[in-house]
């Protein structure tokens, strides 16, 4: 019986990762990074990249709820950025490409720890690297917006 248990947990876990990438595509979150820089040049925008441990990371998850879910966020994002996710799960699996192209992406920013936001141009040049930073959607937007302004925010990260 606790066979059954563990695989129906393991289930509503695979399920909900599902749906949470699922959403992330929706709310507008590319995975391949060639697409991201094309629609940045095309938009004239920065690229916000998140390098996320999507299924193990509590920071990474905690960024995704209190700030990228958020319509503070959105809103903002929806004008002003081109999201891109290089998602590391440990349980998920990916396709050998994108996992590829992440890991390739991980070692040309010397990405080490999640979550890490790094904007860039649509050169895939870095502009201001960041993380989880407390106090929500909002005060995320204004961190943001003062990396993009050259101006350091007083938002503290974690």
């Amino acid at each position: 019986m606790s066979g059954l248990v563990h695989g129906m947990k393991w289930c509503a876990a695979v399920v909900l990762l599902t749906a949470s990438l699922g959403a992330a595509e929706s709310a507008g979150w590319i995975t391949n990074f060639e697409e991201a820089k094309k629609i940045a040049a095309e938009k004239k925008l920065p690229i916000l990249m998140d390098f996320s441990g999507s299924d193990w990371c509590i920071w990474c998850q905690r960024l995704d709820s209190e700030v990228f879910a958020q319509k503070a966020f959105q809103d903002y994002a929806k004008d002003n950025l081109v999201l891109f996710l290089a998602d590391f799960p440990m349980r998920a699996k990916q396709p050998d490409a994108l996992k590829n192209q992440n890991r390739q992406l991980q070692s040309i920013y010397r990405v080490s720890g999640y979550p890490t936001v790094i904007l860039v141009s649509a050169q895939g040049d870095e502009l201001a690297r960041t993380g989880y930073v407390r106090g929500g959607a909002d005060a995320y937007v204004e961190h943001l917006k003062g990396l993009l302004s050259g101006r350091k925010s007083n938002a503290a990260g974690r």
